[in-house]
């Protein structure tokens, strides 16, 4: 089994094409043991000298539903790959706001989990506490600043898939391995980006 972590903040496009791989890749019967790791964007973003965004959540525009993921993966971790696309559909797909509880406890209900629940574990202020120390931690031990990050071992590459997997299981595999076997056998390989996109 392979093992390696992604980071995610639902508000970035390219965190929803890598996860909507890893789900669908893992729905389909990938050999991968994945860890999710929350990351805020809006912390990245603090200025020098200002006040932590984990001191101000109510200032930042991810971090409600990021802390609904959180509760879900760690309460709920069967329940977790259908709600975490159903949080950044609500982004991506639906245009609605992150920070609408209306709309997170929509996407909770349909899926299965107890929204009352969550939200009180919520209000308990523990999850935002897990975001705070995981994002921490990836920032402190991988130098991670954005997402979605892979991190395997020691390595850890900032990806952009440029194509969600539309259900095609192959795909998604076929995507994330070629990353996690960069990841094994290219450390050399800084940065290979395309110039232009040929659509």
């Amino acid at each position: 089994m392979t093992s390696f972590s992604v980071t995610w903040d639902y508000r970035c496009p390219f965190a929803r094409n890598a996860h909507e791989h890893l789900v669908v890749g893992l729905e389909g019967g990938a050999d991968w043991d994945v860890r999710f790791v929350p990351f805020s964007l809006g912390q990245v973003h603090v200025a020098e000298g200002e006040t932590d965004i984990w001191e101000r959540p109510g200032d930042d525009s991810g971090l409600l539903a990021l802390q609904a993921g959180v509760v879900v993966r760690d309460s709920w971790p069967d329940q977790f790959r259908a709600v975490h696309l159903g949080l950044f559909a609500i982004r991506h797909d639906e245009g609605k706001h992150l920070s609408d509880e209306t709309e997170i406890r929509r996407v909770l209900t349909a899926n299965g989990v107890d929204a009352e629940a969550v939200f009180a574990e919520i209000a308990t202020g523990k999850p935002l506490e897990i975001i705070r120390d995981e994002h921490t931690a990836a920032v402190d031990d991988h130098e991670v600043w954005g997402v979605p990050t892979f991190v395997r071992g020691d390595s850890a590459v900032f990806v952009r898939l440029m194509e969600r997997p539309k259900g095609d299981a192959a795909f998604a595999r076929r995507s994330i391995d070629r990353i996690v076997t960069l990841l094994d056998e290219a450390p050399d390989l800084n940065e290979f980006k395309h110039t232009s996109l040929k659509r």
